[in-house]
């Protein structure tokens, strides 16, 4: 289904509005059925114009490429490009780091670019992870999708793969996306909240427009709030295409597996992370890089020939869209590495430059028409918050791999300083003994698929793209009990704090599309009566559920990159806090030593331990497993401490490993700690405690809360 359809005639796109049905959202055509509006009521330009459609960019057919005449998109996204100066607009919350890639094997069959065909070759690269909601000063931890962007420095100039940590996106068309961070942002009369999509206007939105159905499924899941940014994945999103010497092209999707698995935290977890330090995430990538414990991922494509397009049950084109792993299996071509943290924020991780137009030779984009506003918009956007179109000279912006040349010249902040009088191309001067400066290269310099476009212009959706449901199914359905019992639980969360019930009634409508189950569960979860199911714009049908889509399960049990804290008093057996060190280091884990007192405790040999945290200042959150190592006087004492009573509480509750010695069983029972095989008495050996830590206790769930 990747190839165009035949355009419907004027005549036949007119009548398809005659109708209005804007609850139903996208019609059979992708348009939005509204009838005529009154002139004073009427969206224009801000020239005034009219707008006949405001839910469809400008293409060369239903499926062509979006077109540069279209005033209404550039208008409309260059306005919102600049609405603030000169924090991002989305994005905005961010921490980054360098590293390297190293190619393991070829493409040299689908693309000409050096960065995907010379194996064993390292690039450099920088990567900056991110939330999307949320304004620089907001937290780590929301429920909120990941920024994953990786600009390689490669010998043929910067590449700049800009995704997120998970393969699909709420719109399908660009000309939607200032209307999308609009809702989700904070609401416009108050300010708040900050980094949050539990509130009327983002569900309202989401309500209304049915394609963003399985990006919700998504973003409600455990993806969204993450254990790490080292244990993200991360997806190009967009398909684009590979181009080898002869000019013959094929579809590609770009995928990031973390080497240490995809984890997440507990939602209640998350949020209390919040309050316990906003910048968790930021904190965890520095210290495992610092530590040299470098992240990992492997890059890995999905590739696709035209007539393996073609015969899949959706458009290709789609950005609401994946591609099963079981369709099509990833293929895994190389690894990247974290290895190095930037020097200074702003200069770097602030001052980087990520534009989807960046991409070498061999590698070009598709008519995906999300994908085709993105390359004028992030252009667009830097302009406004670097404040120069000279920005690709800022040190962490510059190709490094290749030199950058050619007649663009002066413009505020100009640092290179040209030499002779060559400043225009063609030029003779050459001729004449002078340097003429570069010149074009046809052969190896970039070129574009030459896809045929003669079709009208017109402002609609391709009939490819009015399944809005049937991969939201496949999704929920392939997820675990757990994780299809933690996205009712996000549903029920968010829609709660919904106050308009007619909008919560509208999403009950549309999952309803999903699962029956899924709707009945939420529903129940609000104490509503489930509504009708709306029409959708394409009968969904079932897929065949996708394993590959879930997390639990998936990771390795391994205590590498996680962290244990051991809370010890005063008397403690020292002998005993040795051993959980020492197993855990071995099997790769990071150890800290959590104490009443930031000055650390006397053991019972009368040594003294250093403490590397203050227990009302490192919640149990914090860790990924803890011990508690106390004397039978120091337990006493935290009998009394709500900080010590919450931190064994919270880690049985967010289904964590815990080790103890006998005398803190005390301390054990006023938390309502429960045996269970997670639960570890601690001897001389650390062996079971270490086995335990690897993973999450999921099958301590249903103790210690009620599943949606």
């Amino acid at each position: 289904m990747a190839r165009a359809q035949t355009p419907a005639s004027r005549s036949k796109a007119a009548a398809s509005r005659a109708k209005p049905s804007v609850a139903a959202g996208v019609g059979d055509g992708g348009e939005l059925h509204q009838s005529a509006s009154a002139p004073d009521q009427r969206i224009t330009t801000n020239h005034g114009v009219p707008i006949s459609d405001n839910q469809n960019s400008l293409k060369a057919g239903r499926r062509g490429p979006s077109l540069l005449e279209d005033f209404v998109l550039r208008e409309k996204i260059q306005h919102f490009d600049h609405e603030r100066i000169p924090e991002r607009i989305v994005h905005a919350r961010g921490n980054a780091a360098h590293g390297v890639f190293e190619l393991t094997e070829s493409l040299a069959g689908f693309s000409r670019a050096k960065v995907l065909t010379e194996v064993g070759e390292q690039t450099e690269v920088f990567v900056r992870f991110s939330t999307v909601a949320g304004g620089a000063g907001s937290v780590d931890t929301p429920r909120d999708v990941r920024g994953f962007a990786v600009k390689f420095y490669t010998k043929e100039g910067n590449w700049d793969l800009v995704g997120n940590n998970i393969p699909v996106f709420f719109i399908q068309d660009a000309i939607k996306f200032p209307d999308l961070v609009h809702a989700v942002k904070m609401e416009a009369d108050r300010g708040y909240p900050q980094a949050a999509s539990a509130h009327d206007t983002f569900w309202d939105f989401i309500g209304l427009m049915p394609e963003s159905t399985h990006m919700v499924m998504w973003q409600m899941s455990d993806r969204t709030i993450p254990r790490s940014y080292r244990m993200v994945e991360g997806f190009g999103v967009n398909t684009f295409r590979l181009l080898n010497d002869d000019d013959e092209a094929v579809f590609v999707k770009f995928h990031w597996r973390p080497r240490l698995g995809t984890q997440s935290t507990c939602w209640d977890e998350a949020v209390k992370i919040a309050g316990a330090d906003a910048d968790y995430l930021r904190r965890d990538l520095y210290d495992a890089i610092d530590k040299g414990d470098f992240p990992e991922w492997d890059f890995a494509v999905q590739i696709l020939t035209q007539e393996e397009a073609d015969a899949l049950p959706f458009d290709i084109l789609d950005a609401t869209k994946l591609i099963p792993e079981e369709l099509h299996p990833l293929r895994v071509i190389g690894k990247l590495t974290l290895n190095r943290n930037p020097d200074n924020f702003f200069a770097e991780t602030e001052q980087v430059a990520f534009l989807p137009t960046n991409m070498p030779p061999g590698i070009d984009v598709s008519e995906d028409p999300l994908l085709q506003g993105r390359l004028f918009s992030y252009q667009d956007t830097q302009l406004s918050r670097l404040g120069t179109v000279n920005f690709h000279q800022i040190p962490i912006n510059q190709a490094k791999g290749c030199p950058f040349q050619n007649f663009q010249r002066d413009g505020q902040m100009q640092m290179a300083v040209p030499r002779g009088r060559a400043n225009y191309e063609p030029n003779s001067l050459a001729e004449a003994g002078e340097d003429g400066g570069p010149r074009e290269d046809p052969v190896g310099g970039f070129r574009s698929f030459q896809a045929p476009v003669e079709q009208a212009k017109v402002r609609l959706r391709a009939e490819t793209f009015a399944d809005h449901f049937s991969q939201a199914r496949m999704f929920f359905r392939s997820q675990t009990e757990i994780e299809q019992a933690h996205l009712v639980g996000a549903l029920v969360f968010e829609l709660s704090k919904v106050t308009l019930e007619h909008v919560r009634l509208r999403v009950l409508a549309n999952l309803r599309n999903v699962d029956e189950t899924l709707a009945s569960r939420v529903a129940d979860g609000l104490g509503m009566a489930l509504p009708a199911a709306s029409a959708p714009a394409s009968k969904p049908f079932d897929m065949e559920e996708s394993p590959a889509l879930r997390i639990v399960g998936k990771y390795p049990d391994t205590l590498k990159g996680r962290l244990i804290g051991i809370l010890v008093t005063d008397g403690a057996d020292g002998a005993v806090v040795a051993s959980v060190r020492t197993s855990s280091e071995a099997a790769g884990a990071q150890v800290q030593i959590i104490a009443p007192k930031i000055g650390g405790v006397t053991l019972r040999d009368g040594s003294k331990l250093k403490a590397d945290r203050q227990l009302q200042g490192a919640p149990s959150v914090l860790f990924d497993a803890v011990a508690l190592v106390l004397s039978d006087a120091g337990c006493e004492l935290l009998l009394g401490e709500g900080a010590a009573v919450d931190f064994v509480k919270d880690a049985f509750g967010h289904l964590k490993a815990i080790g103890h010695n006998p005398a803190a069983q005390r301390l054990l029972d006023k938390a309502g700690v429960e045996p269970d095989p997670g639960v570890i008495a601690l001897g001389k050996s650390s062996k079971g405690f270490c086995a335990a830590a690897a993973t999450r206790q999921w099958n301590r769930e249903s103790k210690v809360r009620i599943l949606a």
